[in-house]
């Protein structure tokens, strides 16, 4: 349904082993590792439907709040800087990154985005708390909006939009380029991740005072929902 927005999530994290060294007190060699995290969940809209949003982002905020509130304490042995990963400073984070330069335009109307997240017990915690916000934060929306009914039209938008998502996965996406430098790409694998049907149209034109035209407004300029 075009009523319905697409939803994008994903938690990952990365280690590098360093080079064995002789350790200081002469027992042998030691090898260290570092681990980051990075992750995030984001809505891709067609038509807008406010309080959707609102409160898809405002889950966002609570769980961001929960873990890296200015005001709130760090135990862990090595502090998160709560600043770099704000709900604020991941939303931004994630509007910055899924935008098509070509077009202008944002992909969606954005939500968290994090990287380089130096992995602790706090942020461990945090990332299983991510992924475990996910069906709860987009099914309510499912369920609201699915049996709405629509109009061809209406799909065809979504179809066209649906393009956008495509353009940015294969011209910026970092994980779809990393993903098919390899030596032995699993192309069908990377690919996978496209809409099944996708419309393009040429100089297609937004009706004036269209719902079209109001989120064409967010996607030039986004907002804060929260």
């Amino acid at each position: 349904s075009p009523l319905v927005p697409t939803f994008r999530s994903d938690v990952r994290i990365f280690l590098v082993r360093t080079t064995p060294t002789t350790s200081d007190d002469g027992g042998g060699e030691e090898e260290d590792t570092m681990a980051w995290f990075g992750g995030g969940a984001d809505l891709t809209p067609y038509y807008l439907f406010d309080d959707d949003i609102r409160d898809f982002h405002a889950m966002q905020k609570e769980l961001c709040d929960g873990y890296f509130s200015p005001s709130g304490s760090d135990d862990d042995d090595e502090p998160v800087d709560t600043g770099t990963f704000s709900y604020a400073t991941m939303k931004k984070n994630c509007d910055d990154y899924f935008y098509l330069p070509a077009r202008s335009e944002h992909r969606g109307v954005g939500g968290t985005f994090y990287d380089d997240m130096t992995a602790t017990s706090t942020t461990l915690a945090f990332t299983k708390s991510m992924a475990e916000s996910w069906l709860p934060s987009w099914l309510p929306i499912v369920q609201r909006r699915k049996n709405m009914e629509y109009t061809d039209q209406q799909r065809q938008w979504q179809l066209l939009r649906r393009g956008r998502y495509l353009e940015f996965n294969l011209l910026y996406d970092r994980g779809v380029k990393f993903g098919l430098a390899n030596a032995n790409p699993r192309v069908e694998g990377v690919m996978v991740s496209a809409p099944p049907l996708i419309a393009w149209e040429y100089n297609h034109v937004i009706e004036e005072g269209s719902e079209e035209e109001r989120l064409m407004k967010i996607l030039k300029e986004p907002i804060d929902w929260v």
